[in-house]
């Protein structure tokens, strides 16, 4: 025992120790601020010293609906006492009801689950590759897909193959083939780059670790109206975007447009453990069958359990709606600072992109700044804030948020 009576090395020791620590013994694959948390209730956390900061990213939007959310804690534990993982190999009693609830939330025929984000996007790329083969007709070996600028999907091999983001691609060749890049936004760019190989259209609706970017008006649907011209599949990465962030239920929806396939994860798993999948029609995902795809995890009891109360919120609507209204709230008090420190807002539901101008303090810098004032954020890219708080943050607690932004800001020119 320690002196303060605690078993080990994770006693009641101090954010430096626990830094020190992490620093020692994991490997430096992140640059977190220096805060160490330890609970978290809704919108808030507690760091080990017992500071409380209202948290302003929410596991990159993993945490839409909170932390320890009472309602998926009480489902987690129903199911965590009853039975965890069967594999596969056999049928489960929640992977059904799960499957059914997702089907109803995207209007798609079938589901397939797999546990993270990126494990979806791979997914996602094999069913359109074996899709291209086995229905459009695509000779062996010529599928290509159309990838975008700025885009991120994770990390794997394949994926960072098409990224053009240096640090995350740069030193895993040799590369995946069988990719195109074109101008996110740009749809003369997107029909120039389709041909009779191409057998799908990979994008985020809006581009989360780009710097929350929103495409024109149009954009998705004109993207939506090529593929089913060329007999393309529209592939919509909504790992972020989608679930309640918007104010929607998925980004596409704005736009009245309903892509081939959804890519989900983060927000599915509730903020209680990994859950992803993707969501397309019969004849889409009939080309899925026992022995091409799997993982030990996907659908799990415990995961199932978690994703169908997850659903199950989402259809009644109401975390849709307040975070289109207090997202409303945090745009007008964002945009009242361009010009005072930032130089461009894009704000959609609860989800903001902060561009920050130039000479000044560096994103990374302002979120430090903010950290020591009890809000937690994170910049993306050097000059830009990424903002997404838990959607059931408090209209006092957005008041608080932009109040303190505004402040950081000021203390910045002042400086």
């Amino acid at each position: 025992m320690t002196e303060n009576g605690q078993d080990g090395l994770a006693g009641a020791e101090g954010t430096e120790f626990h830094i020190e620590l992490t620093e020692r013994f994991a490997a430096h694959n992140y640059h977190p601020l220096p805060v160490v948390l330890a609970e978290g209730d809704g919108a808030w956390v507690t760091d080990v010293d017992g500071n409380r900061y209202l948290d302003c990213l929410a596991g990159y939007s993993a945490l839409n609906f909170g932390h320890s959310n009472p309602r998926l804690v009480a489902r987690a534990q129903a199911q965590v006492a009853k039975l965890t993982l069967t594999s596969r190999a056999f049928f489960n009693d929640q992977l059904g009801p799960f499957a059914e609830a997702l089907c109803q939330l995207t209007g798609k025929e079938m589901i397939l689950p797999m546990n993270s984000g990126a494990e979806a996007v791979e997914t996602a790329l094999k069913v359109s590759r074996k899709w291209g083969y086995e229905v459009k007709g695509v000779p062996e070996d010529h599928a290509n897909i159309i990838v975008m600028e700025g885009n991120f999907h994770g990390r794997t091999t394949t994926i960072v193959s098409f990224s053009d983001d240096k640090v995350a691609h740069d030193n895993y060749g040799p590369y995946t083939p069988g990719f195109r890049t074109v101008r996110y936004g740009d749809i003369d760019a997107l029909r120039a780059a389709v041909d009779d190989h191409t057998v799908a259209v990979l994008l985020e609706p809006i581009q989360g670790e780009g710097g929350v970017v929103i495409p024109p008006e149009g954009y998705l649907r004109d993207v939506r109206a090529l593929c089913t011209q060329e007999n393309v599949l529209m592939v919509a990465d909504e790992i972020q975007s989608g679930l309640g962030r918007t104010g929607k239920t998925f980004a596409c929806d704005f736009e009245d447009v309903v892509p081939d396939v959804y890519i989900l994860g983060k927000a599915l798993g509730g903020g209680l453990m990994p859950v992803s999948a993707i969501a397309a029609d019969h004849d889409v995902l009939s080309v899925i069958t026992p022995g091409t795809h799997g993982s030990t995890f996907g659908g799990n009891p415990l995961a199932a359990a978690i994703g169908h109360e997850v659903c199950l919120m989402l259809l009644e609507g109401d975390f849709q709606e307040r975070a289109a209204r207090l997202g409303d709230q945090l745009a007008a008090g964002l945009e009242s600072m361009v010009g005072q420190g930032l130089r461009a807002v894009r704000v959609r539901g609860l989800w903001a992109g902060l561009d920050v101008e130039p000479g000044g303090p560096s994103g990374r810098e302002l979120c430090k700044a903010l950290s020591l004032k009890g809000i937690l954020a994170k910049d993306t890219h050097g000059m830009t804030i990424r903002l997404a708080p838990p959607i059931c943050i408090t209209e006092d607690e957005v008041d608080l948020l932009v109040a303190t932004i505004r402040d950081v800001l000021a203390e910045a020119n002042a400086s």
